[in-house]
């Protein structure tokens, strides 16, 4: 790309463009959100631009746009808030440093071969997990280290834990996959899987409105390419936490395959409660329940745990643990309790866990029942991480067409990763904003004016 600035030309490439770069904070020849060329360079200096555009190029033929650039700067506008292909158009005042922003006609021709083609995608995969090592070592370089997920003041050092959900997505026309959902809406079914503690989007399969929650294949073929984007060397200890939909015999089975003799995989599973079930609880002496732990560590006031696998002949023909949690029913509950709640006056859930009496390796105190249930009971943080996705180009889908929204899904998980590899790398030292979700940090950083200048090569 040529620019011309005071009567001089020079050249800026796809991926070098900050180099001559500098912000000024004088005030004057202020453009709006400046976060844009932190979450660009983010990409081009991790290798993530360069890594799409070589996968795109193993397809052949020659673009007059490089699809790695298309991607990385729709992402960009993605992060900044655009729901829409068109809103590419948010970097337009960027154009003397990206240069100008493809169409939407361009977009959309980057964003269809992704959802025609399972090698690209797979080749994209690998692009994205090469890339992902290289964050996650310069992340651990830092002063503040690799985030770990740490519950009840338990640092899970050296876990990977993953978390899997499904979210809708409403459809307001006619678009090619839209269907009912089970909420009666009309629209999509995802299902994701991303890591715990940084919000990165791993995996995500586009689905159809009607696709089922506990549809074990589904969740199979996600956890596949979740792990897949987990660099090899943080392989080797991985716990999976899943609502409801993962308690179905086939998954559950599938979660135990999973563990070789260089990798050990530890999961939590919401268990739907049976008769046998409630009947196994009833026997449960008063001696056997004991407090629960909230996330920060704190006893929960109304809140018990117990072991339930020696009176639950499900747990052994299932082959798993079974940790049942009560509480005091909420007034949203009192018509759903079953003769049993109504009775004990508690409401209760279960979850299903392979995680052995002996807990983690190196972290004390794992095997605790209520830590292993204050563990699971932080998977409510996918509701945020729901939220981050949404946030990040997934309210809706732009396109009538499904191979395009193939294409929309992948590049809002890009954007999701841009902003956490982002904070993690760059906002480290400030506690707040390296763990804030994309709302606070367009507020705080990516929608902010600055004033910048480029330096024609050559010039001292």
């Amino acid at each position: 790309m040529n620019i011309a600035q005071n009567g001089r030309t020079f050249r800026v490439n796809a991926t070098a463009w900050d180099r001559r770069l500098s912000v000024r904070g004088d005030g004057k020849g202020l453009v709006g959100h400046a976060g844009a060329a932190l979450l660009r360079k983010c990409a081009d200096q991790t290798g993530l631009t360069g890594a799409l555009g070589a996968a795109f190029a193993r397809q052949g033929g020659s673009p007059v746009w490089d699809r790695g650039v298309v991607l990385v700067q729709l992402a960009v506008a993605i992060a900044l808030g655009a729901t829409s292909m068109r809103q590419i158009a948010l970097l337009t005042h960027y154009e003397q440093l990206f240069g100008k922003p493809p169409s939407d006609s361009t977009v959309r021709r980057a964003l269809e071969p992704v959802g025609t083609s399972d090698q690209l995608q797979a080749w994209i995969a690998r692009a994205r997990c090469r890339v992902r090592r290289h964050v996650w070592d310069l992340i651990a370089a830092t002063k503040t280290g690799f985030p770990w997920l740490s519950v009840a003041g338990k640092a899970l050092t050296g876990w990977i834990v993953l978390d899997l959900d499904a979210t809708l997505i409403t459809a307001h026309s006619d678009t090619q996959g839209a269907s009912a959902t089970f909420k009666k809406g009309w629209g999509f079914h995802p299902l994701a899987a991303g890591r715990a503690n940084t919000h990165e989007s791993l995996a995500m399969l586009l689905r159809t409105g009607s696709a089922g929650s506990n549809t074990s294949t589904d969740h199979m073929r996600v956890l596949a390419e979740a792990i897949r984007q987990i660099p090899d060397r943080f392989r080797a200890k991985i716990w999976i936490r899943i609502d409801g939909a993962g308690a179905t015999h086939d998954l559950v089975e599938h979660m135990k395959g999973l563990n070789t003799t260089r990798r050990t995989v530890r999961f939590t599973v919401v268990w739907k409660i049976t008769e046998t079930d409630e009947t196994a609880i009833a026997k449960l002496p008063a001696t056997a329940w004991q407090a629960a732990i909230r996330q920060d560590g704190e006893v929960h006031a109304h809140a018990h745990v117990a072991e339930l696998s020696g009176l639950d002949e499900r747990a052994a023909l299932w082959g798993v643990r079974l940790l049942v949690r009560r509480v005091r029913p909420s007034a949203r509950d009192a018509g759903q309790l079953t003769d049993l709640e109504k009775k004990t006056g508690f409401k209760y859930a279960i979850i299903a866990t392979n995680l052995g009496p002996r807990g983690l390796r190196g972290i004390p105190g794992s095997h605790q029942l209520a830590f292993i249930d204050a563990v699971h009971r932080d998977h409510a943080e996918v509701e945020d991480r729901v939220r981050t996705n949404k946030a990040m180009g997934l309210r809706n889908l732009p396109s009538k067409t499904w191979n395009v929204n193939v294409g929309w899904v992948l590049t809002a998980n890009l954007a999701a990763d841009l902003d956490a590899w982002t904070r993690l790398l760059g906002l480290h030292d400030d506690a707040e904003l390296a763990r804030a979700e994309p709302q606070t940090l367009r507020y705080c950083l990516w929608h902010l004016p600055a004033g910048w200048s480029v330096t024609p090569a050559g010039a001292s």
